[in-house]
This record gives structure tokens, sequence and C-alpha cells, in this order.
């Protein structure tokens, strides 16, 4: 099984527009639990002078007194989209299952008796054949996949 990598972006702020960045990689070693960073969207993270130290020479900064500005980017995953036509038509019951209405309500209801008119206003539970279907057109519906 591989194991997940975070990446990070990382772009660099100097007070000189006249810098050239060389195409080399960075290399930065990986936190441990102990000592992680707790980052938002974005944050700004000063004073790695002895992270840039080494790369100042090649970076011709002004001053090599003041620490440049690094700032960290945490990369995040996809954002799901909810398929609203299917939010519009699919419940979830208390005990997880999907359950929706069933179809022949709509229209011509004088030729259709009372008892099959009231049949088909009850919810009908989906069937667990299409749990994958709608749960894919509903990804933050909170499903219980085992509910009998």
């Amino acid at each position: 099984m591989a194991s997940a990598t975070p990446i990070l972006s990382v772009s660099l702020r100097l007070p000189s527009s006249s810098v050239r960045v060389p195409n080399d990689v960075v290399q930065f070693s990986p936190f441990s639990r102990a000592c992680s960073l707790k980052l938002s969207s974005s944050c700004n993270i000063s004073g790695f002078a002895p992270i840039l130290r080494l790369r100042r020479s090649a970076l011709n900064s002004p001053s090599p007194n003041q620490p440049s500005s690094l700032t960290v980017v945490s990369v995040k995953g996809y954002k799901m989209k909810t398929h609203k036509a299917s939010a519009k038509r699919f419940r979830v019951t208390g005990r997880g299952k999907i359950v929706r209405r069933r179809a022949g309500k709509q229209h011509l209801l004088a030729k259709k008796n009372t008892k099959r008119k009231l049949r088909l206003s009850k919810m009908h539970p989906v069937s667990r054949s299409d749990y994958d279907n709608v749960i894919g057109a509903l990804p933050y519906l909170k499903v219980n996949r085992h509910a009998k």
C-alpha cells in the first residue's frame, strides 16, 4: 500500500524585483507529529534563516541580515459537488436508509383509484443496487450502508 505524501506549494517573496531564482529544488525535512505546523489555507512564516542561508548567495538578496518571508500554501483536495436534482428527489431516514417517491402521482389522477394514489404517495426505499449511484450524486449524504 503506497503512503500519501503531502504536497506543499512554496513561493518566496523578496524585496528586490530584479532577483532571479534558479530552477533548483529546495528540499525540506519532513515534519514529525511533535513539531507539525497547523496551517490554514495559507500562512506566512518568517525567520527561516537557517533554511534559506544556503540559498542567499544564489538569490542575491540585498540585505542578508533580514530574513526573507516564506509563504507556505497547503494543498487541499477537490471539493465534491452535490447533484442538485438528485438532492431534491432523495432523503435519508433516521436509520440511514435512502428513500424516494413513487412515480405516477403527477397527472392523470382521475382514472386512478384512491387506494392506488395512497400507495403512490408513500416514500419507497431505494434498492441496494442503486445506492452507489445515489451516493455518487450526493457525496455528503449521511447514509448507513449497513441498515436493513
